[in-house]
Formats: structure tokens, sequence, C-alpha cells
């Protein structure tokens, strides 16, 4: 008798301390009676009959997600990876469902994400499936709400986190891209220029402007300039015809030092004689009065005509 009793005593405490278990937060734990459902415990120290109640599972009520990688062809014939993430947890009011009605949820979450993605991505060409990867992602949504909410699951959220085309195809889009910023950038280059050539010629056209006006402006005061010299020589006696003649007898001569002062000027060979200014003058003259004599034949054969 002395050797059964601590053996006793040692079932005794091994039976008492498999009595008690722990279930962690955020965690369902299912107890079974001889095989049978018999409860549901939640987060902290809980009791069972030793033996003959047994912890069949436990259910994490965390939010997980499942990654899912699907390979699919496009409207317009591009095959493309889509990479899909499910968000999901399991009900707490429905945890006997999801343990008892469904085996393997990754794989059934998995079946009905190709079955809708391999439904709406061939309706949309490979540029439409960037721009509406949200639709996509709510058609999943959709669809796995209705099918796993019958098992305790619910969908929390679905996302498109990764589209990849064939890789020629990425190769192609690449060049499109390039060529479109090639052709971006040379239309901006284009009219950089085209405004520089404008700019130019507006810059050149007002320094025409001011300088036909400056020349305008120089040749009035020097028309001045010559009045005033011919009224003075007129007080002192001498005649407009002998002054005009003194007058461009001192500019042919003013003319021949400013040109012999310039150490950089070509070769000119004007007249140096005397007579040179008279001649000038005579000549201007000349075409002066040649010209008033058509202008006054123009005048009277158009008043003829008319």
């Amino acid at each position: 008798m002395s050797f059964f009793f601590p053996v006793l005593i040692f079932i005794g405490v091994i039976v008492l301390i498999s009595s008690f278990f722990v279930v962690k937060q955020q965690t369902a734990a299912i107890i079974e009676r001889f095989g049978k459902f018999q409860s549901i415990r939640h987060s902290g120290l809980q009791l069972k009959i030793p033996v003959v109640d047994k912890v069949a599972g436990r259910l994490s009520l965390k939010i997980q997600q499942l990654d899912v990688l699907i390979e699919t062809k496009t409207l317009d014939d591009v095959f493309v990876k889509l990479k899909v993430s499910v968000q999901y947890r399991v009900l707490s009011q429905k945890v006997y469902d999801a343990f008892y009605k469904l085996d393997y949820p990754h794989e059934q979450i998995t079946s009905y994400v190709f079955d809708v993605v391999r439904a709406e991505v061939p309706k949309m060409k490979l540029d439409d499936v960037f721009v509406k990867k949200d639709d996509i992602a709510l058609a999943v949504k959709s669809e796995l709400n209705d099918a796993m909410l019958d098992y305790g699951f619910d969908i929390i959220k679905t996302l498109v986190t990764d589209i990849d085309p064939d890789p020629q195809v990425k190769a192609a889009m690449n060049r499109i891209n390039a060529s479109d910023r090639e052709k971006t950038a040379a239309q901006y280059e284009g009219d950089a220029a085209r405004i520089l050539i404008v700019e130019k010629a507006k810059a050149e056209a007002e320094s025409k402007r001011l300088q036909g006006q400056g020349i305008a402006d120089q040749r009035r005061e020097i028309a001045r300039g010559l009045e005033e010299s011919v009224l003075v020589l007129n007080k002192v006696g001498i005649n407009s015809q002998e002054a005009s003649a003194l007058i461009v007898v001192t500019q042919h001569y003013d003319t021949l030092q400013s040109v012999g002062q310039s150490t950089n000027s070509n070769l000119i060979l004007m007249p140096n004689s005397p007579q040179a200014g008279s001649n000038m003058l005579n000549e201007m003259l000349a075409s002066f009065t040649a010209s008033n004599q058509i202008g006054e034949a123009m005048k009277e054969a158009k008043a003829k005509k008319n």
C-alpha cells in the first residue's frame, strides 16, 4: 500500500493539472466530450473534465491575411499576374460554423478569388486592369462575403496589391512611355525654339524701328543745322547758293579728316580737289531740278487723264 499511495497522489495531481487549460486573447477553444461538441471557451483560465473532455481545436479571432497569386488573360490577349490580398477573420458568434463546416478555409477563399478574377479580368484591356483594380477588388470582396459568411468568416477587405504583365509586354510598354516622353520633350523644345525665334524677330524689328527713328532724328537735326548755318551766312552777305557750297565743302573736308583719323578704316578714294565740293553741290542741284521736272510732268499727265 505504501507504494500505491504515492502513485495515486501523482496521478491525482496530473488529472487535476489536466483539468485546467488557458485560452489566449483573441482565441476561441472548441471543447468536445467523447467526440461530440460540448462548448466554446474564450480567453482566460478554463476548466474541463479530465479524460472526458478535450480541446478539439483553437481558432484565432484576429484579422488574418491571405495572399493569392493568379495568372489570367486580358481582353487584348495579354497574360498578366495579379496578387490579391484578402483580409478576413472568424466571427466570434460563429466559431462553431468556422470550425466544423469548413476544413480548409484558405483553399476555399483561394478558389473564390480565382473564380472572380478570371471572370472579371478577361473583360478588360490591360490598361483598364491598372485603372480598375479597385473594381476587381470590390467584386472579389462581394463574392467572398456572400460565400464565406455562412461558414463563419467575415471578409474585411480585399486589395489588388500587384499587377505584373508578361515581361515582353512590360518592355513594350516602357518603350511606348519612353517614346511619348521623347515626343513631349521634342514638342517643348520646338515651342521653346519658336518662342526664341519670335522674340528675336521682335527684338530685331524694334531695333530697326529705333534705328530708323534715330536716323530720321539725325537727318532732321542736320537739316535744322544747315538751315541755321544758311541763315547765319545770309546775315553776313553770303547768298543761299554760296552758303550751300561753303557748307558742302566744309562737310567734305570734315569727312576727310574723320576718315584720316580712323586707324581701322579701309582704303577709300575720294575727290580732294577744291572744286570737289562745288561739283557735288551742282550735281545735287541738278538732281533736285530733274526730280522736280519729272514730278510736274507726272502730275500734268494724271490731270489730262482725269
